[in-house]
């Protein structure tokens, strides 16, 4: 889980800082009041140029870790080597030619 964080944190910013100050706003009713800003970090995490290349070039390590913490759902930290492997592909994804800072699309 905190592979994807650090990902959707490095390339979708703007909107997990809003996300972030909308749930530090409404403590006890954040589910409804940022309902709205969570879609736009799920819209960015799914459209980014960025997170699409990782996800595609590095698909088997990232499913090899889905399935560890499957398979190990109360000790999660046993799937430490699998992370490794997945941050390890995630760095030598070849971005050249892919818009790392695109225009936002309307929502």
């Amino acid at each position: 889980m905190q592979v994807a964080m650090d990902i959707t944190t490095k390339y979708c910013h703007k909107e997990m800082e809003s996300y972030g100050q909308c749930v530090a706003a409404h403590p006890s009713t954040w589910q409804q009041h940022c309902q709205d800003l969570k879609m736009k970090v799920a819209q960015c995490t799914s459209s980014h140029p960025v997170i699409q290349k990782i996800r595609t070039d590095c698909s088997k390590e990232f499913a090899e870790f889905e399935r560890c913490l499957l398979e190990n759902q109360n000790s999660p930290t046993s799937c430490s080597a699998h992370v490794a492997r997945f941050l390890g592909c995630a760095e030598t994804v070849d971005l050249a030619g892919v818009a790392v800072n695109p225009v936002p699309q309307p929502s």
